[in-house]
């Protein structure tokens, strides 16, 4: 071991312990938009350039700082919320340590202006790099403005890190939104690069805040969580209260179950599976909840200093908290969720491959629109569009004419060449299955995820020709999105353009529709957008496929035949005929299996023939 051991230099001190608070800006606006909350604002406003890298700045109406107290302000550890030990154990604000201005202005040029209520005028005081650059007087309503400039400018190795702008401004407007619904008497407004995204009415409802968050649709289907009593009477008093979704309303991830203890957005794996749990038989695997839930209870039932930034906290009767979450949430569910509609989508996972199967005396019904694409009589370089793109499909040519995959007859080859044996329909099994016969053996087929495969390669094809196929609208669709949403729909407008999307802004996160692709013709537009919001929101992940593949995966998964539709033989046989000329037709583009093959070893086997 060389060199000699020696105290660190203060500044160097304070940007190694800002490592650990300020990860990222929307590490910034949670520690100032929790400062202005303690302070007790009322009107809390958040403005951000550049994803927060050039100027974040947040300014609140609370109690302000006394003029000889600013510059205290920055020092490591200087709070007004604790003075000794023993009030870890009562912590009733949000903020405790006395890290957080001090961290900030560690690595960034930090400007604050701010009146203390009941002084006669204001100070500002500029911080950069840790160092205190001027404190003097300065005219100002009460209230405090926290400007923070040029963010990691000194710790170059933490910018580089930082993610696209895009994505940290995502992560901003995720943060101020969930305040807002944690504290709805507080009026919060989020101006990034110079448009306003979010606005809170302050009304003291969270209901106005959750429309404004997740839209007024998805509103109509949250239920209300109201606190049970506990279960038994030993256990501390525990309060769960907020909304939750109706079984009808889910999404693919977790991401939309939002926990709040004691004013305070936490994330925590397990009372997220007690919410999830609360929907048991209630919602198929692998789908999930959206609920906002506010769990309050004493504060030395709960230790919120075990984490940094204070995103995890630990509780003194862990499993009281979670029965008393999965109890108020299952209570809500069961005793307010409606009956799910005759023949609907009572889970909303269609797009998945789930319907219900038709009962066997159900009477015959008429065709809905986009049903005819499964007749599947279609060339087999152009499988699966939908009728009004084939004006003729009432009329089949009375002459069988050979499509362009077929192999002909004398010299020449087939325009695709097969990728698997020739196969013969059998039949078909629970509504799913294609049962097929080739030379070496029977295949079992996935009827939805065989379909995906075929309108995914039939895309990719469009995409690479640069002809992405459009549907316009007989009407434009006008689409009204939360703020997060619309600011994802208008930053991936280019990437839906190239799917056959026509989209333009339609006034404040109101999108007007035009074109879908063609493959979804048969959609209503809105429905369409929202489905595809799901993506733009899980972002792309490290090493996982582009926004614009993802994008067509979920327009092929849309589109395909579903599991539950009985198909005829020509249906079954044009399907399997397309297969047979993909480039990789054994599995789906999500990598499911298409097919299961048994040869005929294996079948002699199972029956004793060897």
């Amino acid at each position: 071991m060389s060199g000699m051991i020696q105290v660190l230099a203060d500044t160097v001190a304070a940007q190694i312990a800002a490592g650990e608070v300020v990860e990222r800006p929307a590490s910034v606006v949670k520690e100032l938009v929790e400062n202005a909350l303690d302070a007790g604002a009322g009107v809390v406003t958040v403005l951000v350039e550049e994803g927060g890298k050039k100027l974040i700045r947040v300014s609140d109406d609370g109690a302000g700082i006394a003029q000889d107290e600013l510059a205290l302000a920055f020092a490591r550890h200087a709070t007004s919320k604790l003075r000794t030990v023993a009030d870890l154990d009562r912590i009733h604000t949000l903020g405790f340590r006395g890290e957080a201005l001090a961290s900030i202005a560690a690595v960034s040029r930090t400007t604050i202006v701010s009146r203390a209520r009941g002084d006669s005028a204001g100070a500002t005081a500029q911080v950069e790099g840790g160092e205190v650059r001027y404190v003097r007087q300065a005219g100002a309503p009460v209230g405090t403005v926290v400007a923070v400039e040029n963010l990691f400018f000194n710790t170059p190795a933490r910018l580089k890190f930082l993610k696209s702008e895009s994505t940290e401004r995502r992560h901003i407007m995720q943060l101020v939104s969930n305040y807002a619904m944690a504290y709805p008497n507080v009026r919060f407004r989020l101006i990034m690069e110079g448009r306003e995204q979010f606005h809170s009415t302050g009304s003291g409802d969270v209901a106005d805040v959750l429309v404004e968050v997740f839209g007024l649709e998805a509103f109509k289907e949250m239920l209300e969580v109201s606190p049970q009593p506990p279960s038994r009477p030993d256990l501390p008093p525990i309060e769960v209260y907020g909304f939750t979704s109706t079984p009808n309303l889910n999404r693919s991830n977790r991401s939309q179950i939002i926990l709040f203890v004691n004013g305070r957005t936490i994330s925590d794996q397990s009372l997220t599976y007690a919410v999830v749990q609360a929907y048991h038989t209630l919602i198929p695997s692998g789908r999930y909840p959206m609920a906002v839930l506010m769990i309050a209870l004493e504060p030395d039932e709960v230790d919120v200093n075990v984490h940094p930034t204070k995103a995890e906290v630990r509780f003194r009767a862990p499993e009281a908290v979670f029965s008393a979450v999965q109890r108020a949430v299952r209570r809500a569910v069961v005793d307010q969720a409606p009956v799910p509609p005759m023949g609907g989508d009572p889970y909303g996972s269609v797009e998945d491959g789930w319907r219900p199967a038709p009962s066997a005396d159900q009477p015959p019904r008429a065709m809905v629109p986009g049903e005819e694409q499964l007749r599947m009589e279609l060339n087999a370089l152009d499988p699966g569009r939908y009728a009004h793109q084939r004006p003729d499909y009432m009329t089949p040519s009375p002459q069988p004419q050979t499509a362009p995959t077929e192999i002909p007859e004398g010299i020449g080859r087939p325009a695709r060449p097969r990728t698997l044996p020739i196969l013969r329909v059998i039949g078909q099994v629970g509504a799913m299955y294609i049962v097929a016969e080739g030379p070496a053996g029977l295949y079992l087929i996935d009827q939805h995820a065989a379909h995906e495969r075929i309108l995914y390669e039939q895309f990719m094809a469009e995409q690479a020709a640069m002809e992405p196929v459009a549907q316009r609208t007989l009407d434009a669709a006008t689409v009204e999105l939360p703020p997060a949403a619309a600011h994802l729909v208008e930053e991936a407008q280019n990437v839906l353009a190239g799917l056959g999307f026509e989209i333009e802004l339609f006034g404040a996160n109101t999108f007007r529709v035009r074109a879908i692709p063609a493959l979804l013709a048969d959609r209503e537009p809105g429905d369409v957008l929202r489905m595809i919001v799901q993506d733009l929101e899980s972002g792309n992940e490290p090493g996982g496929v582009t926004l614009e593949e993802k994008l067509v995966r979920r327009v092929c998964k849309t589109a395909a035949v579903k599991a539950g539709q009985t198909l005829s033989y020509d249906e079954m046989q044009g399907l399997i005929r397309q297969l047979e000329r993909c480039e990789s037709p054994r599995t789906c583009p999500h990598g499911r299996p298409t097919m299961l093959h048994i040869s005929g070893d294996e079948l002699a086997k199972q029956f004793g023939r060897t």
